[in-house]
């Protein structure tokens, strides 16, 4: 008897949160998401006090078999004007039925808060990681991105949801940064100069200045970007604070004119290197020494955050940020770097990404269906 019942307590999140270790336990590719990074996701972050997460497990008699969270985000709703519930978390065995239960109890979920659209998968938000992989199965993610076998998009799809929108990231290695690439970057600073426009590295010494001001630039750079709504100042700290522990201040630039940021770029080591040996994402009592002791397994970075004020766009503000981002991670004899995600139809960045050598390897879709 296949069934699907909401999570109602800590025993019952804990095995939600274990499901995709079970589930994944023979993929080589896998990482294990760290059980108190997603316990707080789903419980106590700033995200909550704005909107609602209701996850569900599906249970074939009594082996778990699948799992989903519904999710109001009042605060998309508000800032974009739309109506739309959103899906996420959402991994399942390879079974059409299995999942059709899982999307039905959401969609009732949904529907009893006067919703009329689901959007997904989001978790729980285009702030958090987001999206289906579609195209880039033969690798593992980098971090902070999401990871699902090819079937995955049968059983969406077969659920009645359809493409809203592909998300891309963009892979270099060590050879893909050509002469070209560097000549190019320093003619575009030269002109970015001529516009008194400067490129510097963040200030780990006045951090909480720095983020208040990056927060600024966050909410008003992906204003028009699908999606997107804007963090509260709690959730932007939640996040800063948490990128803190791994940044590198060579990897996050900011672009300045007259004092005044304009534009931001930040990439973090791919920690994925690491989490993947920590087993079933507990840091206790060992993983937190591997966590410590193994920095040089690390051997690439993924460019998160990259944003330019309105006003500053197609200076080339963008392509010099991604340029010396990938320039400084040659420098240091890293091996890969990875930007994502943009959405497919931003030319302006894409075409900067292309310019600099950068290989279009993986997509991310987010579907929707009415309700």
């Amino acid at each position: 008897m296949k069934k699907v019942i909401p999570v109602s307590n800590k025993k019952e999140l804990a095995k939600f949160i274990d499901f995709p270790h079970d589930l994944y336990k023979d993929d080589p590719y896998y990482v294990p998401e760290l059980f108190i990074a997603q316990r707080d996701l789903l419980t106590t972050h700033p995200f909550h006090k704005h909107s609602q997460v209701q996850p569900f497990l599906a249970y074939d008699g009594d082996k778990i078999v699948g799992r989903i969270a519904a999710i109001n985000n009042t605060n998309h709703n508000q800032f974009n004007k739309t109506n739309d519930g959103f899906f996420g978390f959402f991994d399942c065995v390879n079974d059409p039925e299995v999942s059709r239960l899982l999307f039905d109890a959401v969609i009732t979920w949904l529907k009893e808060k006067k919703l009329d659209k689901i959007v997904g998968p989001v978790n729980p938000s285009t702030n958090e990681t987001c999206g289906l992989l579609v195209k880039g199965f033969d690798s593992s993610p980098m971090v902070m991105m999401t990871y699902n076998p090819p079937y995955y998009i049968d059983l969406v799809e077969k659920a009645g949801l359809k493409k809203q929108v592909d998300l891309l990231a963009w892979h270099w290695d060590k050879t893909s940064y050509s002469d070209k690439s560097v000549q190019l970057l320093d003619k575009l600073q030269d002109r970015l100069k001529r516009n008194d426009i400067t490129i510097r590295k963040v200030n780990l010494k006045k951090f909480k200045e720095e983020a208040a001001a990056l927060r600024d630039v966050y909410n008003t750079a992906w204003d028009k970007n699908m999606g997107f709504f804007p963090m509260t100042n709690e959730e932007f700290d939640y996040t800063a604070k948490d990128l803190k522990m791994i940044l590198d201040p060579d990897f996050c630039l900011l672009a300045e004119q007259h004092g005044k940021i304009v534009g931001f770029g930040v990439a973090i080591p791919d920690i994925n290197a690491i989490l993947k040996t920590i087993k079933r994402g507990r840091l206790l009592p060992t993983g937190i020494f591997k966590l410590l002791l193994n920095k040089s397994k690390i051997k690439g970075i993924r460019i998160m955050l990259l944003g330019v004020v309105d006003g500053y766009r197609k200076m080339g503000i963008e392509a010099v940020l991604y340029g010396n981002i990938i320039k400084e991670y040659r420098r240091k004899g890293l091996e890969y770097a990875e930007a994502s995600w943009t959405l497919e139809h931003n030319d302006m960045v894409n075409r900067a990404i292309e310019a600099i050598g950068g290989d279009q390897y993986k997509t991310y879709r987010i579907y929707e269906k009415a309700i």
